[in-house]
């Protein structure tokens, strides 16, 4: 992807690069979180993190940089999706988990300002885009365990039934404003088990 030194997930160095960008990347969370987007600065970034803004400019070229790698890092993280013994519980406990991660404003804050960042920037809106495919990518764990029980048919599209899990919450919380609960994201969850047992998700023939 353009812009990226590589996928999320990849190895760093450790050492004093790691705990640098660890630095610059808490700093550029924190400023989201306070400012969003418009708001942030490459010197917010540098009084924060401790790193100077020379240095920013030159490794990051910029607040668009910076976002980008903020989330490249995310996806580094060792996250793994839930392992409940059963379709329905993994669903509904994924559902839970993005729910319980916007329940709290001030949690909220800078993820929030991550999405609404991918509006107003390329880069970011691709970071965005490789963070959630990368995430994809890890839940596909739920579906190969679900198909080897039986709960799903082979050639489940996994990313398709995490979209559905999710995209009843990020409607309510992105476009109509409105507040999720774990009731939601039950329901949420509970919808996308039922499109999967009616094989909604199955690939299609020679697909």
């Amino acid at each position: 992807m353009s812009g990226r030194s590589s996928a999320p997930g990849t190895l760093r160095p450790g050492g004093r690069t790691a705990r640098t960008r660890a630095a610059v990347r808490d700093a550029v969370l924190t400023g989201l979180g306070e400012y969003g987007y418009p708001g942030l600065t490459v010197e917010y970034v540098a009084e924060h993190s401790g790193v100077h803004k020379t240095t920013l400019y030159r490794r990051w070229g910029g607040i668009e940089g910076l976002v980008a790698d903020a989330l490249d890092l995310a996806g580094e993280d060792d996250w793994t999706p839930p392992d409940t013994g059963t379709l329905e519980g993994d669903l509904r406990a994924l559902a839970r988990e993005a729910a319980q991660s916007f329940a709290d404003p001030a949690r909220a804050a800078a993820p929030t300002a991550i999405i609404a960042a991918a509006f107003q920037s390329p880069r970011a809106a691709d970071a965005l885009h490789a963070f959630y495919s990368e995430r994809f990518l890890r839940c596909e764990a739920i579906v190969r365990r679900a198909v080897a029980r039986g709960e799903a048919q082979p050639g489940t599209d996994a990313g398709a039934v995490v979209r559905a899990v999710s995209a009843p919450m990020y409607f309510r919380l992105f476009i109509t404003r409105e507040p999720i609960d774990e009731t939601l994201a039950d329901q949420a969850a509970d919808a996308a088990l039922a499109a999967v047992r009616a094989g909604a998700f199955d690939a299609a023939p020679g697909g």
